[in-house]
């Protein structure tokens, strides 16, 4: 499968422009390409200059390769801006496990629940 993944709030904790805290995605994410699927990086960080930069190397200092980076290379076929996938992984996704973190502390923040979403993905049977 092909999978796009968003950054922010999807990989790690919210704090746009800087790259947020861990939030467990990196062993889900490791597991995804160990079972032989490709991850496409498809992100608000539209360019360099945008903190772009800063997820990619977030990617490549966990050692997670990527297939494509906002656009799936052998999409061809059509013109549209939205990268082919066939699943997409993102925190603002409708029905993505999501943590919320606590109002009263003023640091309210969601963000993907990646053990709901490896135990998901694991029922499916896309990894093992």
């Amino acid at each position: 499968m092909v999978i796009a993944i968003d950054f922010d709030g999807t990989c790690v904790k919210h704090r746009y422009p800087h790259v947020g805290e861990d939030i467990g995605a990196v062993p889900v994410l490791k597991k995804l390409v160990e079972n032989g699927h490709k991850l496409i990086l498809y992100t608000m960080r539209s360019s360099l200059d945008n903190g772009l930069n800063d997820a990619l190397n977030w990617f490549r200092n966990n050692d997670i390769p990527l297939y494509g980076i906002q656009r799936n290379p052998t999409q061809d076929w059509t013109n549209s801006p939205k990268c082919f996938a066939n699943l997409y992984i993102d925190d603002a996704a409708l029905g993505i496990p999501l943590i919320h973190e606590d109002i009263i502390s003023q640091n309210y923040d969601s963000y993907v629940d990646w053990k709901r979403v490896e135990l998901e993905l694991k029922n499916l049977g896309v990894i093992k």
